[in-house]
């Protein structure tokens, strides 16, 4: 066996795709299960330490995870040979597995547009990372919030077609 096979190839981007996909879903979760609901709790003068250090550190792992996971599961997808039947959710094939991986295929995209298109610029706008209006603030963190809770009820159908797709077909 040569050392970097075919074989090979592609389980290292499996790896590469589950270990960006682990560390963007955990994240997503983090910030939805652990860090909004108890933001409240935290004493105002201790809430500089969340907005100007661990939230920006967590944004960036955060959108570049979500980066990774969309191009290695794109490779992915294109070495075993599914990229197209998946993106035409298995209509192109009749195949089920690629109906499944479809799914999560789109979800994961929509979800990752709404990392770099909603979530981050938004973001950058509350955590005064950017120039903005005192007033926009507000607004920009609820369209952030509202884009990551939507992106969190999106991973659970996500990892599911994924996974199915994997274990089922």
């Amino acid at each position: 066996m040569e050392y970097f096979d075919y074989t090979w190839l592609v389980f290292l981007f499996r790896w590469l795709h589950v270990l960006s996909g682990v560390m963007w879903i955990g994240l997503l979760w983090y910030f939805n299960f652990v860090q909004l609901p108890n933001m409240p709790k935290i004493p105002d003068d201790q809430k500089p330490a969340i907005s100007k250090v661990i939230a920006p550190a967590a944004l960036f792992w955060f959108r570049w995870a979500a980066m990774s996971t969309l191009i290695t599961g794109l490779i992915l997808a294109w070495l075993n040979g599914y990229l197209v039947d998946s993106i035409a959710l298995g209509l192109t094939s009749g195949v089920a597995k690629d109906a499944a991986i479809g799914f999560g295929m789109w979800f994961g995209a929509i979800m990752a547009y709404n990392v770099w298109m909603i979530i981050w610029p938004n973001q950058k706008i509350a955590l005064g990372m950017v120039e903005a209006a005192a007033d926009a603030e507000p607004a920009a963190a609820r369209k952030a919030m509202l884009a990551s809770r939507t992106n969190t009820m999106l991973s659970i159908p996500m990892l599911y077609a994924m996974v199915s797709a994997q274990n089922l077909y």
